[in-house]
């Protein structure tokens, strides 16, 4: 029978198939009714341990020729008696002799001395040296100038004068500006020319005589 008829006969084939069905039942049931107790019985016996002491090496011997052991002093006894104290007897208080003497004359009466001269009146104290002065209502006010006047200028202008033995104006100098512009120096010039035709008198020195000395003035700008 060839190959193309055993494949038309399936019979054939259920009962192979069914042989390894059975044979497959038996394997799986004795897999699990025998070598599964031998295994449950393997897990179940008891686990012995052991312990293993762990040998300790011999000590070493002693040494030779060591030197013998220090020897220890006594300790000190528990009571010590006290050090004996002498107690030396007081020296006799010393004697006191009283002895009377005659009290000694009294002291001689001494006078008063004469009372002292009254001393000479002070010196006067020197008088001090005066500075030159200057007398502003014996000249003309300084008039103010046409430029100063349309510009507003003010201020104040402060002047050194110089004045000789006699009173008379030897130099002018100022020493603030009224301002800066040039409106303000106009303001400056006018006061130096009109206060130096002022009246002035002279400085004096401590003795009272006339010398030349300076003199300053501060002349007020203001429109009116």
């Amino acid at each position: 029978m060839d190959y193309a008829q055993q494949q038309r006969n399936p019979g054939k084939h259920l009962t192979g198939f069914s042989i390894v069905v059975v044979l497959h039942i038996i394997l799986g049931y004795a897999l699990v009714a025998g070598l599964g107790r031998k295994i449950v019985e393997v897990i179940k016996a008891p686990i012995e341990t052991k312990i293993i002491e762990e040998v300790k090496p011999p000590p070493p011997p002693p040494p030779e020729n060591l030197p013998p052991p220090p020897k220890m002093a006594p300790p000190p006894p528990s009571f010590v008696p006290p050090p004996e104290v002498q107690i030396a007897n007081p020296p006799p208080a010393p004697s006191i002799t009283v002895t009377r003497e005659a009290p000694p004359p009294a002291p001689p009466v001494a006078l008063a001395p004469p009372p002292a001269p009254a001393a000479p009146p002070a010196p006067a104290a020197p008088r001090q040296a005066v500075a030159a002065q200057i007398n502003v209502a014996g000249c003309d006010k300084p008039e103010y100038p046409a430029a100063a006047t349309r510009a507003e200028a003010t201020g104040t202008t402060r002047i050194r004068f110089t004045v000789d033995a006699q009173g008379k104006v030897s130099k002018a100098e100022i020493l603030r500006q009224s301002g800066a512009s040039r409106e303000h120096r106009l303001l400056d010039r006018a006061a130096a020319d009109a206060l130096s035709k002022c009246p002035f008198k002279p400085g004096t020195d401590e003795n009272g005589k006339p010398v030349g000395a300076t003199a300053e003035v501060d002349y007020v700008w203001k429109l009116e």
